[in-house]
């Protein structure tokens, strides 16, 4: 049996390119709102209140248009990836 030598760097990429894998830095950026909403546990509590509105709601609500700017940050970095 021949025995095959092992990918180079760029049919690594190729293969990843093809199957919709990216692995760029940036797009670790789309775990940030992820991570700051995965546990509910951690901001499950009323105080401190905003607006009358309690804790859990508003620390939610903030995660949106962080997650919007972090979205639009890595869609910009990304789109020459096309």
């Amino acid at each position: 049996m021949a025995h095959q030598a092992p990918h180079s760097g760029t049919e690594r990429d190729d293969h990843l390119r093809r199957s919709g894998i990216n692995l760029r830095p940036a797009n670790l950026l789309l775990l940030i709102p992820l991570i700051g909403t995965l546990f509910p546990m951690f901001y499950n509590r009323d105080s401190p209140r905003l607006g009358g509105m309690p804790f859990f709601y508003w620390y939610q609500l903030v995660w949106i248009p962080i997650s919007v700017t972090l979205t639009l940050v890595v869609y910009r970095a990304t789109r020459g990836d096309r």
